[in-house]
Formats: structure tokens, C-alpha cells, sequence
């Protein structure tokens, strides 16, 4: 009946299993699959993973027509590369895969294959001409070359970067004359020399590009190197140059003109051009005698002198410059100069001649040379005595033996002399000396004759010179006086120079210099009074004040006369002084009288006394007033001296200079002949009392003053008291009138009773002209008396116009002006006009600087030269075609004016005015869309109407309707996952906006979208600007928008209320986005209706998309997930608690119903089947049983150490002695029979296979202990309950349905 029971439960299950056999299902992450290009043929790909829940074998397959880059394991879904990947060619592809378990229709999903890019391909150079052209003189900094190379790798394998490898020729300086720009361009970084560098240049490049991967490596790529051949092209920029450093040579004196002397020769530098050279001397030491040709022969060209070059060495330097037929770079001529020597022998062309010098001091000129000489000598000098006074000397300017000559004497008086040298060469000294000492006598011949002959050695020539010796007498007699004594008088004082004899004379027979007598007063009493002249003898007065006869009345003096030869002789004379009226009268005593003016009188007496002879007329005296200004005013009295005032004396009559005093001069004199007198001054002294006022010394002043001359002296006026003490007549001034108060006056006394007041400005005081032309003031003078009169003057001050004002620009002239771009205007385009309120000025408008701007942005210089200002403010354009709106497209044109007759203190500049000149565009550029690092995502599910979904920029150079874009589409394309193109049109528009210079096409949905289509949108959009005047420019962009269908939606659960959710969305959202780098796109948020089964609350459905257009599967964010421990913390925290849905999947009806239909009509077949089969498995279970029993008695006979690692348990497969089997074929995990249950709490176990995603946090932490290696041996129990214990303690306390039948037992049996 066990057997019949049994099979009764099997059937129901077995049928059930055939007719739930469902087809097998790809997993939901098989739908993208990314690939490195550098996958190697054969490598493993990927896999295809299925799952089928009735486990049947499953076969795979690979379809479509880029299946041959693939080969399928079909029984285990390994994939292998066939053919290779190439990103370049082919970056994205579909495939077709398909799975199938024999039973159902194969499963066919699209794959999606995205080949990655690697660094498989090096950068390769565009160019095609590899050389150039420079020249030579091209400024370091310039660009040489343009290379391009391009690498077809993306990201950083594609970005390229150039190199300068080696610059051949390889020398110090070459290596860093070139570099190359990130750009390509290769610059010049040193100077270059056609000549002394080099003409031609290799310069080898490579492009590299920045890494990237390539088989699991970074690598760098290169190119193959390039060569780029520059030639340098000579520029005439270097002089010539002579071919020696040194060039001399040698003529005669006597060679002929056109005689050919020397060749010079110079070539041109620049070895590229090799001008031809020109020849001139250019400077020489003879001018004339030289000259040369066009072939660079230097020739004679005037008669040669060597003897006028014994200064030079005997050589004549020439300079020779060497000029290039043409002008260098600078418009310049090129040439050089080189000094050569020519050296001039010597030929016998001249005779000895004489001169009158002594060497080394002789010039020899030739004008100098003489013929006769003079000398002299003393009677009877001894033998070669030379004769004195004879500077002779003789000369031949020939060199060598043609300068050798020979000396002798001639003449009547030869005998009694000698010349000395007899010989000589060049130049010597000659000599006459004494040869006869007795014939030389001057009794018989005072003067003597001879004559000197010069003969050439060489040629014979000779010369003669005439010399006359004068012969000199000796001294041999003395002088002596007539008498030894004379007697002589003199009035005493007589004048210096009074003589007092002139009689006395010596006598000497001696003839000439012997005879001549000098005469001389011996040292004694009277030597400093009296003097003699030495050559007559005459006696006179030497000194008039010491010949007093009251002091000594006769002198005696001693005279001597000495000849020529020191011989001398004396005598004496004796000098008597006679008196004459020789002292004046004395006036004693100082005299000195104050009176006051008007009241006072004057008395005095003379003091006098004469020291002659009392009584004579030379001691008796006379007075009298000598002639003066004031001497009218008083008498004196002759014989007594009284002097007295004639009248009131009045102190202003008094010259202000004498300051009221009156000097008088009293003569007194003696009545002797001559009479004597001596003078006295009296000094009278008038004060003076305060009876006069103040006057002006002109009643208007005016005065001119420059303005803004701060603290200058505008004027001085004057003022007069005639009083003449300071007391009295001291004045003080003050001003007043309109402007006063810009003026101080200060007083200062000048003397005299004169003041005066300079008025000035005060230092940090200037007057403007523009503000005040004059000025009227009025100045008075007070006098301190105590009548308190006064006295007044007008002053008119006029200021007087200086040029201190700068200029300034006129703001209406520098309004701003409108010029088009591209050679659209010319000439005059404004006018700028200076003003200057100065009366002299002379204006002219001066440029200052420019200022190019583009969208209020400084862009340099490029704008400079475009636009010029004349001095007269016209603003010319200069290069109207370079007028460019994209480069520049404001000008700001800086100048000022300035007044060339400013006043060098002042600002001669005006303030910089600005000239704003609008470059007016032209539609002259076409739009361009600006590169957005974007990808476009559409959810079809997500998107409605009226929503945008993706958006380009563009932007036109040009300004105003000329740069205004209006965007357009032109066509919209689906391409589907295998590569289908279908036409789609009008599901998308575009709007325009604008953000600045930037336009925004923002592309919009225009109706709803098949949310079941897999592929990419491609929407070609059109940029076109709008001119007023045609043409329009247009520009093309087409946009790649990847659709994400349903099958990415994933749902997430939450244990919290779906309101909380919301108000936590950003925080999920964010927590989300960091741990998958997804963007997350909700779609909604919703309560679980039914919390039988559900382990959540609420739920969230979201797609996880990547920037590509890729997105997560559910089962690939479940592992992204788990794998951030950090994220998965903060989620929990959040409320998750499933990735997935909770509710079970719907099977596909239809084909569960075919499906059961079958497997009914199939059991009727198999129904007897199984009975049969029944019958022998109990059978075959009776077996099993015996052999198990007699497993456990060798088991419990067994010894304890060689007792197994784990529990004996009998019915397991724990052992294998005797192939011994499990009985009950249970497994230790598991007894129960839960499959036959009644219970239909389904809580228990899910039917969802997704059940291993739900996530319990403790779970997960939770460690799995290891049991126990072994248990002791204890009494034997029966062997069912202790299988059916073990499995208690093995579920790890799971209450599940059991079977128990009490009557089988093991040990029994």
C-alpha cells in the first residue's frame, strides 16, 4: 500500500511539471555589452546567462550581420572574439542573441556591442610639403611652419603633442633655434647667420600622443619622425671683407706715376649674393701720391719724397675702402676699410747742405739751410779751442752711403783753424776750432774768414758755407778820477732826481768792452739819499724826504768807476745841504659843533702854531674858508681864527646825505716862499626837528603783472619826507581799494627821508587772468608827527594774460562714430576739435595710444594702424580692408590736444579724450555650434508633450541680425537597434533663445512617443543667421537622443510611507546617483496596497541612466549597490528594504495554457508508466534498506580513532563502506515534505524568484559558524530519530511540516 500511496503524490507533481514548462528567459542586464577594441581574436567576450526555470539544458546562438565578430559556445554561452574590433571603423553594433531549451521557441533579445576606444592608432602628419624658405634676418619670435597631425584615438589617445627631436646641423646654438607650439607652429627661437651659422636646416619632428590604455597598459604612440628641410635665404646685410688682414709694400722715391706698387682685393660676405666691390682711397698720410683702380691696384700717382717721410718710418699709410655695388637691408652701403703701408725707399736725389741749429733740435726744412755763419773767439785761445757761437750743423736727408758726405776748410784764413768731424753721415754737428793760436791775433786782425765745404761721398756733390770768426780783445788798464776830492751843495728836499753834479769823470786808455767805465756809490752815510748813473757818472737826488738839512747839513760820499775788465778806482765827494721854507703850519686840536636848526649860532676859535722861525714870515699865518656848499653861511676871522655863522641854519637846506652835517674846511698858511698851509675841518652838526610831511614821488602808479606768478614783486611805490632824521621823516603805507585783500605792501626805508612799498602777491597768491584783467588800488603814506597828515596815490595794476590754461577737447567732436568693416569707408571719418581759452595759443591734436576691444574685451594691438589723427584733428582711415568686426569691433582712439606756446610752468596737455569708433559688421561669417559635452537621454515613458529633451548653442561672429541665429529642424531619423533608419517627422521641434553672444535651439517633444521602440533619434538641426540685406549664412549639427525603454525600470521598496519618500527624494536621489554615477530619472511614487506579502510600505519606479544613454538593469544596480557598504547604510536609513518588485511575475497565459493542454494529453501516457515504475522502486528500497542496516553494524564495530570527521549518521552518504547509499535519500538541510503540504501560507516561502534581491541588513552580517569537528560516542540510538534530529539542528530551528511513521523503525529492522 506504501508504493500505491506514493505514486498516488507523485503524479499530481510530475503532471504539474509537464505542463508548467515555460521558456527559458534572458537576464534583464543582457541587453548591453562594452568591448575594448584591443580584444584580442579568441579572448573571451562576455557571456550569455539565461535562466529557466524548469533547468532544462539551454542552448545559445548568435544572429544578425555583425555576428561574425563572435563565436558562441552554444551549451554554455561563452562568447569569444572572432573577427577584430575596430572603434575607429565600426563603435557600436547590434547583435541578435537567442537561447533555447529544446522545448519552447528560442528567446531572441537585441544586444547592444559598444567598442571602446583604445590607443591603437599613432598620430600622423597631414602635411605634405615638408620644407621652407626663410630669411636670414627674420626676427627671432616669428613663425617658420605650420605641421598637422592627427590621431584618430579619442579623449587623451587622440589629443597630440609635438616635438622637436633634432635640429641638424647638431651644434650648441642650433639645438634650441627652433620650438614648436602645442598649435603646430614652429617658431624661431634664435638669431640666423647665412654666413657664419648655417644655410640650410633638417629639423626633425614627431607628434606623440597624451597615453591611453592599449592591452591593459598605458602607452604613448608616436609618429614616424618627419623632416623639415628649411633654407635660409642670404640677406646683404654684411659688409665685405678683404681677403688679407694685412697688406704692405715698397717703392722707390724716384718711381715713375702708374707705377704699380700693390693689389688689394675684397669680397662680398654674403656668399649668397656675392656682390661686386668698388674700390677708393679714402684716407691717406700723403694725399696725391697714391691712387687706385676698379681692379684694386694701388699706383703711383705723384712725385714720392722718402725725406719727407723720416717721421712716418719712411712709410705712407692708405686707406682703402672696398664698397658693394648695391645697398645693404638698410638702404645703406655696405663697405669696409682696411689701411695698408707703403713704404718709400730711398735714392740718392740730394747733396749735403749746412743750417743753423744744434741737434737733436733741427727741423731741416729746406727753406732753412744757410750759407754763412757767425762765431768768435779770444785772441791767442789755445789749440782746438772751438770757435763760439757757431751752431752749424750739416745734413743729407739720403740714407745709407747716398747720406754720407765729407767736411773740409777753404778760405784765406784756413791755416789757422780746423773743422771737426772730417766725416760723417746723415746729420752732424760741425765744429771750427783754433789750429794756430798765433795767428789768431786781435791787434792784427779783428775778424777772420774761412770756409766750410760739404762733399757727397757718392755722387760728389757738395755744398759750402762762409764763416766769419770775430776775434775778441783782452783787458790790461785800470780807470782812475782827476781829483781825490769835490766839494758840492744842494737845497735840502730837492725832488728825487735833482742832479747835484754832473762833471765828475774817471778816464780808461782801453778800447771796447775794456774801456767802457760803470760808476757806483760806496756803502756809507748818505748812499740811500743819493744815487749815481752808472754810466755818466751823474749825481742826483735819490731820496727827497731824508735830504733835511735840520736833521744832518753835509754829507760825504765815496764814487768808484769800474772798466770792463773788474779793474777800479775812487774818490770822494762832500755834499753841503742848503735850507728852504720846508714846515707848515699845525692846527691843534678836532672840531666838532651841534646846534639845532633855526635857533642855534656858531663861535669857535682856530687853534694854529708854525715851527719855523718865530717872527718871519715863514712861522706867521693866515686864515681863510675854503670853497664849500655851505661856506656862504659863515665868515673866519684872517689873523685870529674866529669862526662864526652868518645867518639861521636850516636842517633841510642840508644835503640828506650829510645828514645834516656841515663839514668846513679852514685853511691856515704861513707867509713864507713858498708859503706853507696845512687845513682843518670843522664839523658842524644841525639837528633836525620834525617840520615837514610826507609826499609821493608821482601821483598814479601802474604796474603790470604776469597771473599765476605766486609771491612775485608787482610794483614799488615811493614816498619822500623831507625831514632828515630817522625820527622824523620814517613813513609807513597802506592799501585799500577792490582786490586789496590779493596784494601785501611792505614798507622798507631807503634813506634820506625816502620810503618805499613793494607791493607783492603773497606766495599762495596768483592772479588768473581769466577772472580779473585789473586791478585799482590806493596807497597812502603816514608820517608818525602828531599833526597825522598823510599823503595818497592811485595804483592800477593790469594782469596780464600768460598761456597757463591747458587745452581742452571739445566733447561734441569726440562723440562716437559708426564705421563699417572690409574696406567699406575711406578717407575723413571725424573731426576732433581743441579749444584753449589763452589768448596766444597754438593748438594741434596729438594721437596718444588705441585701445581695440572685442565684446568689451582687450584684443592688443590688432587694431593699430586701422584709423590715423592728423595735428589738425582729422581722423583719416588708414587700412581700410583690414577693418575687421570679428577681430575688433570697437576702436578707442586716444588723443589730446596740446598747445605748443604753453608756458613751460603749466600743463601744456589736455585730459586724454576718448573717440569711440563702432565697427559696423557685415554679414561676413556664417553661424557655428558650439561643441556641448553632452548626451541627449529619452525616456519615452517619462517624456510628454511641450518637454524638452535636448538643446544646442551656436554662435555667429558677426553682431546685430547679421549674427541673430534662428534654429530649424531639417530631418529627424529613428535608427533602431539593428541598424534600420526610419523617417520621423514631426515629433520634435526647436525653439530659439538667446543668453548674450549665445543662441540656445532648446529641442522640444511635440507628441508622445512609443515607449516600446529601442534606438537612437538622430535630429539634424539647422543654425541660420538672419541679414537684412541676403545672403544668410547656415550651419548643420545632428544630435544623437538614445531611448530608454521599459525594460530598464526599476523598482525600489521602502518601509516608510510614500509621503515620506517624497519628502526624502532628493536625499535618495543623491545617495543613489553617488554610489551607481547614474542619473536618476522617477517616474513614480506609490503605497503597496496589500501588506500581506509585501515586506514594504511604499515603492519608487526609476530609470538609472548613464551619460552615454546606457541603462542599469536590476540585477547590475543590485550588485552596485551591495558592493558600497557606506551607501547600501545610508539607503537602510532612508527606508529601503527591496531592489525589486515583491508582487510575482505573471506568466505568459497563452503559452501556460498550450503548455497545459499538452501536458494533460502526455500524463494519460505516462500513467501507466509510473505504476510500473512505482512497483520497482519499492522493490529496489527493500534492497537499500538491508544493505543500510549492515552499513551501520560495520559502522557502530568501527574503532573510535578511526572514526570519521563529521557525526555517524545512518541513511546519509557519509560513508562508503560497502557503497553504501542513503535510505531515505534525505538530504541534512532538509526532511520535511513541504511540497505536500496542505498549508497554503504562501509567506512562508516566495514564489518571486527575485527573493534573493531583498536585503536584510542583519543578514548580511551575520557570520556562518562552523559545527563541531566531531561528537563523542555515546549509547546507541535508533537511527531515523537520530537523521530526523540532526536535520532539526541543521535548519537552524525552521518549524516545518514532517512526516513521522511510528511503525517503520530502523532498528528493528
Amino acid at each position: 500500500m506504501a508504493w500505491l500511496r506514493l505514486s498516488c503524490l507523485l503524479l499530481p507533481a510530475l503532471i504539474m511539471s509537464v505542463a508548467a514548462n515555460v521558456a527559458p528567459t534572458f537576464l534583464s542586464n543582457m541587453t548591453l555589452v562594452t568591448l575594448p577594441e584591443d580584444l584580442p581574436v579568441g579572448a573571451e567576450a562576455f557571456w550569455l546567462v539565461a535562466e529557466d526555470q524548469d533547468q532544462d539544458p539551454l542552448t545559445y546562438g548568435i544572429s544578425g550581420s555583425k555576428a561574425y565578430f563572435f563565436t558562441v559556445t552554444s551549451a554554455t554561452g561563452e562568447v569569444k572574439l572572432a573577427s577584430p574590433l575596430d572603434y575607429e571603423t565600426l563603435y557600436w553594433f547590434t547583435v541578435n542573441i537567442s537561447v533555447s531549451d529544446g522545448y519552447n521557441n528560442a528567446a531572441v533579445r537585441e544586444l547592444q556591442v559598444i567598442v571602446e576606444d583604445r590607443n591603437d592608432n599613432a598620430p600622423v602628419f597631414k602635411t605634405t610639403n615638408f620644407s621652407t624658405s626663410i630669411s636670414e634676418t627674420m626676427p627671432i619670435g616669428s613663425l617658420v611652419f605650420m605641421v598637422l597631425a592627427e590621431d584618430k584615438d579619442t579623449g587623451s589617445a587622440g589629443a597630440v603633442k609635438y616635438y622637436v627631436e633634432e635640429v641638424i646641423p647638431s651644434t650648441g646654438d642650433s639645438k634650441d633655434l627652433f620650438r614648436i607650439l602645442p598649435s603646430g607652429s614652429i617658431i624661431l627661437s634664435g638669431s640666423l647667420s647665412y654666413n657664419n651659422k648655417s644655410a640650410f636646416y633638417q629639423i626633425k619632428l614627431s607628434a606623440c600622443d597624451t597615453g591611453g590604455l592599449y592591452n591593459n597598459s598605458f602607452i604613448t604612440l608616436c609618429s614616424s619622425p618627419v623632416f623639415l628641410s628649411i633654407s635660409v635665404i642670404d640677406q646683404p646685410d654684411l659688409d665685405p671683407q678683404f681677403v688679407r688682414e694685412l697688406y704692405s709694400a715698397s717703392v722707390p722715391e724716384d718711381a715713375p706715376q702708374g707705377t704699380s706698387v700693390l693689389k688689394v682685393e675684397a669680397v662680398d660676405r654674403d656668399k649668397g649674393i656675392n656682390d661686386g666691390v668698388t674700390y677708393i682711397i679714402s684716407n691717406s698720410t700723403k694725399p696725391g701720391w697714391f691712387d687706385i683702380g676698379p681692379d684694386g691696384v694701388i699706383r703711383v700717382d705723384g712725385s714720392l719724397d722718402r725725406e719727407q717721410l723720416l717721421e712716418e718710418d719712411e712709410e705712407v699709410q692708405v686707406q682703402v675702402t672696398a664698397t658693394e655695388m648695391h645697398p645693404n637691408i638698410y638702404g645703406q652701403e655696405a663697405k669696409v676699410s682696411i689701411w695698408v703701408t707703403l713704404r718709400v725707399t730711398d735714392a740718392n736725389d740730394h747733396k749735403p747742405e749746412f743750417f743753423n741749429c744744434s741737434l737733436p733740435t733741427c727741423t731741416f726744412a729746406p727753406q732753412e739751410a744757410q750759407a754763412s755763419f757767425t762765431g768768435s773767439v779770444d785772441e791767442h785761445a789755445s789749440t782746438r779751442i772751438p770757435i763760439e757761437d757757431l751752431a752749424m750743423v750739416v745734413h743729407d736727408p739720403d740714407k745709407g752711403s747716398n747720406g754720407t758726405f765729407l767736411l773740409s776748410l777753404r778760405g784765406p784764413d784756413a791755416a789757422a783753424f780746423s773743422v771737426s768731424p772730417s766725416k760723417a753721415a746723415g746729420s752732424a754737428d760741425v765744429q771750427v776750432l783754433v789750429r794756430d793760436p798765433e795767428m789768431v791775433d786781435y791787434e792784427k786782425q779783428p775778424v777772420m774768414l774761412v770756409q766750410v765745404v760739404a762733399t757727397d761721398s757718392v755722387s760728389g756733390n757738395s755744398s759750402e758755407a762762409l764763416v766769419t770768426i770775430h776775434l775778441r780783445d783782452i783787458n790790461d788798464h785800470r780807470p782812475t778820477f782827476p781829483h781825490s776830492l769835490y766839494n758840492l751843495s744842494v737845497y735840502e728836499h730837492s725832488k728825487v732826481g735833482y742832479v747835484v753834479t754832473n762833471s765828475i769823470h774817471a778816464f780808461d786808455p782801453d778800447m771796447g768792452e775794456w774801456g767802457h767805465i760803470t760808476y757806483r756809490l760806496l756803502p756809507g752815510n748818505g748812499a740811500d739819499i743819493f744815487e749815481v748813473d752808472p754810466d755818466s757818472g751823474t749825481v742826483r737826488v735819490r731820496n727827497s724826504e731824508l735830504l733835511d738839512r735840520e736833521k744832518q747839513a753835509v754829507y760825504y760820499l765815496t764814487l768808484q768807476a769800474i772798466d770792463g775788465g773788474n779793474l777800479s778806482s775812487s774818490t770822494t765827494l762832500q755834499v753841503h745841504l742848503l735850507d728852504i721854507n720846508d714846515n707848515k703850519p699845525v692846527v691843534s686840536g678836532s672840531y666838532n659843533i651841534f646846534v639845532q636848526e633855526e635857533e642855534g649860532n656858531v663861535s669857535v676859535t682856530i687853534q694854529a702854531h708854525d715851527n719855523d722861525q718865530p717872527g718871519t714870515d715863514n712861522s706867521r699865518l693866515y686864515f681863510s674858508l675854503l670853497p664849500s656848499p655851505y661856506r656862504h653861511n659863515f665868515s673866519v676871522d684872517p689873523d685870529t681864527g674866529l669862526l662864526r655863522n652868518l645867518g639861521l641854519l636850516d636842517r633841510e637846506a642840508i644835503d640828506f646825505t650829510l645828514e645834516g652835517q656841515i663839514v668846513l674846511t679852514v685853511h691856515v698858511a704861513d707867509c713864507g716862499v713858498p708859503f706853507l698851509s696845512t687845513e682843518v675841518n670843522v664839523t658842524i652838526t644841525v639837528e633836525d626837528i620834525n617840520d615837514n610831511l610826507p609826499i609821493f614821488n608821482q601821483p598814479n602808479y601802474t604796474f603790470p603783472v604776469r597771473e599765476r606768478d605766486p609771491g612775485v614783486l608787482v610794483g614799488v611805490v615811493k614816498a619822500w619826507d623831507a625831514d632828515q632824521t630817522e625820527a622824523n621823516n620814517r613813513i609807513s603805507f597802506s592799501l585799500s581799494g577792490n582786490g586789496a585783500n590779493n596784494f601785501m605792501l611792505r614798507g622798507s626805508v631807503l634813506g634820506s627821508g625816502w620810503a618805499e612799498g613793494l607791493l607783492w602777491l603773497p606766495s599762495d597768491m596768483s592772479l588768473d587772468y581769466e577772472t580779473q584783467t585789473a586791478f585799482r588800488l590806493n596807497v597812502r603814506a603816514e608820517n608818525p608827527g602828531p599833526q597825522g597828515a598823510e599823503a595818497t596815490a592811485e595804483i592800477s595794476v593790469s594782469v596780464e594774460d600768460v598761456n597757463d590754461e591747458p587745452p581742452t577737447l571739445d566733447s561734441a567732436s569726440l562723440r562716437g562714430i559708426c564705421v563699417a568693416e572690409n574696406g567699406s569707408q575711406h578717407g575723413v571719418v571725424a573731426q576732433v576739435v581743441a579749444q584753449d581759452v589763452d589768448t596766444d595759443s597754438q593748438l594741434e591734436v596729438q594721437f596718444v595710444t588705441v585701445i581695440c576691444t572685442k565684446a568689451s574685451v582687450d584684443v592688443g594691438s590688432l587694431c593699430r594702424g586701422w584709423f590715423s589723427v592728423l595735428i589738425n584733428g582729422s581722423v583719416l582711415i588708414n587700412q581700410s580692408e583690414a577693418i575687421d568686426y570679428e577681430t575688433c569691433d570697437l576702436v578707442t582712439l586716444v588723443v589730446r590736444a596740446y598747445d605748443l606756446t604753453t608756458d613751460p610752468r603749466f600743463q601744456a596737455y589736455s585730459d586724454n579724450g576718448s573717440l569711440l569708433i563702432t565697427i559696423e559688421d557685415i554679414n561676413d561669417n556664417e553661424p557655428y555650434f558650439l561643441p556641448e559635452n553632452k548626451t541627449f537621454v529619452i525616456i519615452p515613458e517619462l517624456v510628454i508633450p511641450n518637454q524638452q529633451v535636448a538643446s544646442v548653442r551656436a554662435r555667429d561672429n558677426d553682431s546685430g541680425n547679421n549674427g541673430a541665429i534662428l534654429f530649424s529642424i531639417l530631418q529627424v531619423d529613428f535608427i533602431t537597434k539593428d541598424g534600420a533608419m526610419i523617417p520621423f517627422q514631426g515629433f520634435f521641434r526647436v525653439s530659439t533663445s538667446s543668453e548674450a553672444d549665445v543662441f540656445i535651439g532648446n529641442i522640444e517633444l511635440v507628441t508622445s512617443l512609443d515607449s516600446t521602440l529601442q534606438g537612437t533619434y538622430q535630429v539634424t538641426v539647422q543654425a541660420r543667421d538672419r541679414p537684412l540685406v541676403p545672403p544668410a549664412q547656415e550651419a548643420n549639427i545632428t544630435l544623437n537622443l538614445f531611448t530608454v525603454d521599459q525594460s530598464y525600470r526599476v523598482r525600489l521598496q521602502f518601509s516608510t510611507s510614500k509621503e515620506e519618500v517624497g519628502a526624502n527624494t532628493e536625499e535618495i536621489k543623491a545617495a543613489l546617483a553617488q554610489v551607481t554615477r547614474t542619473t536618476i530619472y522617477i517616474v513614480d511614487i506609490k503605497d503597496i496596497k496589500s501588506m500581506t506579502r509585501a515586506r514594504g510600505r511604499s515603492y519608487l519606479d526609476a530609470y538609472f541612466v548613464f551619460s552615454n544613454g546606457s541603462a542599469l538593469t536590476l540585477d547590475e544596480l543590485n550588485v552596485i549597490i551591495r558592493s558600497d557598504q557606506d551607501s547600501l547604510v545610508q539607503l537602510l536609513k532612508l527606508g529601503l528594504v527591496v531592489v525589486g518588485s515583491q508582487e510575482v511575475q505573471e506568466s505568459d497565459l497563452p503559452k501556460l495554457l498550450s503548455s497545459v493542454a499538452i501536458g494533460l494529453g502526455v500524463a494519460l501516457l505516462l500513467v501507466i508508466v509510473i505504476m510500473i515504475m512505482a512497483l520497482m522502486c519499492t522493490r529496489k528500497s527493500y534492497h537499500r534498506k538491508l544493505r543500510a542496516i549492515k552499513a551501520a553494524k560495520e559502522a557502530r564495530n568501527t574503532a573510535a580513532g578511526v572514526l570519521p570527521s563529521a557525526s555517524a549518521i545512518p541513511g546519509t552518504n557519509m560513508y562508503t563502506t560497502e557503497r553504501a547509499n542513503p535510505v531515505l535519500n534525505l538530504c541534512t538541510k532538509e526532511l520535511d515534505f513541504e511540497s505536500q503540504s496542505s498549508s497554503s501560507d504562501l509567506d512562508h516561502l516566495s514564489l518571486n524568484s527575485l527573493d534573493d534581491n531583498s536585503v536584510d541588513l542583519e543578514n548580511n552580517k551575520q557570520r556562518i559558524k562552523m559545527e563541531p569537528q566531531g561528537s563523542p560516542v555515546g549509547p546507541e540510538a535508533e537511527p531515523l530519530s537520530v537523521v530526523l534530529a540532526g536535520r532539526q539542528a541543521g535548519v537552524g530551528g525552521q518549524q516545518g511540516l514532517s512526516f513521522t511513521n511510528a511503525g517503520l523503525d530502523t532498528t528493528d529492522l
